[in-house]
């Protein structure tokens, strides 16, 4: 096959270690540099010379002409031929020049013909690092045309371009006729030729030096040696940066959709900025379109991405079909612009036309869109943050009227730079505003400073002492639309006191064990805090409260800031780690003591903060190398040691052969609070390598959850939720495969059902 990329015919071809990078530079520049020192090797007339080092410079050509460019030479023979006026150097010739470099066996300079040949291993390498290597190669005096013959090009972006012969032009265009490229590499492990698995091939490619630009013609793309698909208009750019061009279509069959073909057309406008283009046709239902935009600017960067169609949808999701056709879409955005060292603006809007558009289309699964705006201020001891939100739901029985929009929240926290009683001290002020369209709309404003101490003692125990106070003002309207009673607080302005303290106590203890080193950390909490109105004012960020290791040393139990513990409670907990050479086991568990039972039921039967003695929870972690991770959380009852939480998360295996195993179970029997419902499920996903490029792959979602557990809840004991299962071929340079996928539960006009899709990926040519 033509282009040299895996017939082995020639030396140059099994340069596997010479491979790739970025290009940039004119490679034939670096001949120019070559021929520079023609007219200084004539005039030193030296013979014989045992490796030669000189450096030389051409004069300008004109008064106003650029400083003449530095050429250093080495040879081990230099010689001139008086009677056929030939200036011929032997020997591991090299030249360099700033960031250029040539390579040769021999140089030799006819000045009657004004023919210079170089040959015998040439490599050529320019400034970015590009390398070119040939067996010959040939110009005039004047340095502006040349030939090569059996040349490849290894680019440092990654790739090798390999052709037969190749002419450049006078306007510094390269044609290289009868050439190949490939991303792969052309020889195995061992050193030896191998065929690479892709490359394109083509009568001739044009190089564009000035612009880095690769064009091909009569393009074909060979897959293990077979033409496949032709691929008119191919090209690409040898510095790295994207090129205009069609990208590979994909290939889907859904139960909904039908077949799906989709493409796209990737217009690079430069650097800093692109626009992709895409088109989706249907079988079943209208075409869509879609658009990213992309843009890098001096003070950040944006994107803005965006899908349209027109289609039926669901709109009746009591259970009876009812279907419209309107205009279909959703709107992604996000930037971030960073103003000075410490300012910084960040933003993101999610938009979709209705709640089953990026399901039904497969662009995404999840079930709220959230729209953020963010301007903050950081430096080394204070931080501020004005921001807002708002969130669209996509859970079918949701009301978008009760989902709040929030603007603005402010916080500021300052750090003091001098220690107060010893230790250090934080103020901070926030302020939130909800507002609904059809429920409970809430104001909020705090300012709180806490002081923080901690010392080592003589014993080794590490002691943290805590005081915090707060002053709360909550202003609430049409509390009643609340349906939970314990989120609604009272109607009006209310104002709240809050003031904590806590001693902290760790005292680890360090030896030797099973071979390896054990760390065995006992640890002690006492924190106090007087009545606090809990329920007077509303609980908006702080209602999935549930005791987990996580929480259990905090200072406040409640996720947010609405809810507060009071009174006075003792928290135990040991931990223990033992790391020995490739493992590694860490567990801790815990659990909580009140000095009197807790007040105004701010915590629901079942999340284990309800009675004045706590649940057990805690955790085990084991791992070894990186072929074991396990990760086991818990929470028994006091009471009778039932598991209301068991959570199991699990590895085994390397990267390409591996098991993934996720297991859930919330057990709480809680029947007050729909925040905090009992769930039971288990996620699993597979990767089995057949041999060193082929694979199979699975995954899957189950629901455990009965009706018992969840009388809400749709399915009822085992039911699957979604599968998926796959074969895929990787090496190198390419990646191919097809996917199954089934999903079990209808949302809409999403309905259940299978989806297959095939995948194509072909490294340095932008193929997904």
């Amino acid at each position: 096959m033509s282009g040299g990329l895996s017939d082995g015919s020639r030396d140059g071809a099994c340069h596997a270690q010479r491979v790739p990078g970025r290009a940039g530079a004119p490679l034939w520049a670096l001949v120019l540099a070559l021929l520079g020192t023609a007219a200084p090797l004539a005039a030193q007339g030296a013979t014989a010379a045992p490796q030669t080092t000189t450096s030389t410079s051409t004069a300008p050509a004109a008064a106003d002409a650029e400083a003449p460019r530095q050429i250093d030479f080495e040879a081990r023979e230099l010689s001139y031929n008086n009677e056929t006026e030939t200036v011929t150097a032997r020997g591991n010739v090299i030249l360099r020049s700033e960031d250029r470099s040539v390579r040769a066996d021999e140089v030799v300079w006819d000045r009657n013909s004004g023919r210079i040949i170089a040959s015998g291993n040439i490599r050529l390498v320019d400034e970015a690092g590009n390398q070119l290597f040939t067996d010959q190669v040939e110009l005039t005096e004047e340095f502006d045309t040349g030939a090569m013959s059996e040349l490849l090009i290894a680019l440092r972006a990654g790739g090798r371009l390999a052709a037969r012969s190749a002419e450049r032009g006078e306007d510094g265009v390269a044609v290289l006729t009868d050439a190949a490229y490939s991303a792969c590499p052309v020889v195995d492990a061992e050193g030896c030729a191998a065929d690479p698995s892709w490359r394109i091939t083509a009568k001739r490619v044009i190089y564009n030096q000035k612009t880095s630009v690769v064009s091909f013609s009569g393009a074909v793309l060979e897959l293990f040696g077979a033409r496949i698909l032709p691929l008119p208009g191919l090209g690409f750019r040898t510095d790295g940066k994207g090129t205009s061009g069609f990208l590979v279509p994909d290939i889907r069959i859904t139960q909904v959709n039908g077949l799906e073909l989709s493409g796209e057309y990737y217009w690079r406008f430069g650097d800093n900025r692109d626009l992709t283009l895409g088109a989706y046709v249907f079988s079943n239902v209208a075409p869509m379109a879609s658009a990213e935009w992309r843009h890098l600017t001096d003070k950040g960067a944006y994107q803005i991405t965006g899908y349209g169609t027109f289609s039926d949808r669901l709109t009746d999701f009591t259970g009876a079909d009812s279907f419209q056709s309107d205009p279909r879409g959703y709107l992604d955005a996000n930037g971030r612009f960073q103003f000075s060292p410490d300012w910084s603006f960040t933003s993101s809007i999610r938009l979709a036309s209705d709640r089953t558009f990026l399901r039904r289309y497969d662009i995404s699964r999840d079930d709220r869109l959230r729209s953020t705006v963010n301007l903050e201020r950081i430096t080394d001891r204070s931080y501020l943050s004005v921001a807002g939100w708002a969130t669209q739901t996509l859970r079918l029985n949701a009301d978008q009227g009760q989902v709040p929009l929030a603007l603005p929240a402010i916080d500021f926290r300052q750090k003091l730079a001098d220690p107060v009683l010893g230790g250090t001290v934080q103020f901070q002020a926030n302020s939130l505003a909800l507002l609904r369209n059809d429920g409970q709309d809430t104001q909020r404003a705090f300012a709180g400073a806490q002081w923080d101490l901690k010392r080592l003692t003589g014993l080794g125990q590490v002691v943290t002492l805590t005081a915090l106070v707060r002053g709360d003002v909550y202003n609430t309207n049409n509390s009643i639309a609340t349906t939970t009673a314990s989120y609604r607080g009272t109607e009006g302005w209310t104002t709240r006191g809050i003031a904590t303290a806590a001693i902290d106590i760790e005292w680890p203890f360090v030896g030797e064990a099973f071979g390896g080193t054990q760390v065995f950390k006992p640890r002690v909490q006492i924190v106090a805090s007087p009545k606090i109105r809990n329920l007077d004012v509303p609980n908006e960020d702080a209602r999935a409260i549930d005791l987990e290791d996580s929480n259990l040393f905090a200072l406040n139990r409640f996720p947010g800031y609405d809810r507060v513990e009071d009174g006075s409670r003792v928290t135990w907990g040991v931990d223990w780690e033992l790391q020995r050479p490739g493992w590694r086991v860490r567990s801790t568990i815990g659990q909580s003591f009140r000095l009197e039972a807790p007040r105004d039921d701010i915590f629901p039967e079942g999340t284990g903060l309800s009675e004045r003695v706590s649940d057990f929870v805690g955790r085990t972690e084991v791992r070894f190398r990186n072929l074991v991770s396990f990760t086991h959380r818990f929470r028994l009852d006091k009471d009778n040691f039932a598991i209301r939480r068991n959570e199991i998360d699990a590895t085994v295996g390397s990267r390409r052969t591996y098991l993934e195993v996720g297991y859930l179970r919330l057990n709480r029997d809680i029947a007050t609070v729909e925040d905090l419902r009992d769930r039971e499920e288990v996620r699993a996903a597979a990767r089995v390598a057949i041999g060193r490029k082929w694979s199979v792959f699975g995954s899957g979602v189950f629901n455990l959850t009965d009706e018992e557990e969840d009388p809400v809840f749709q399915p009822d004991g085992f039911q699957p939720i979604r599968t998926r299962l796959g074969v895929a071929y990787s090496d190198d340079c390419i990646e191919f495969g097809a996917t199954w996928r089934r999903d079990f539960i209808d949302a809409g006009d999403a309905r259940r059902g299978n989806a297959f899709q095939l995948f194509f990926a072909i490294r340095n040519l932008g193929f997904r």
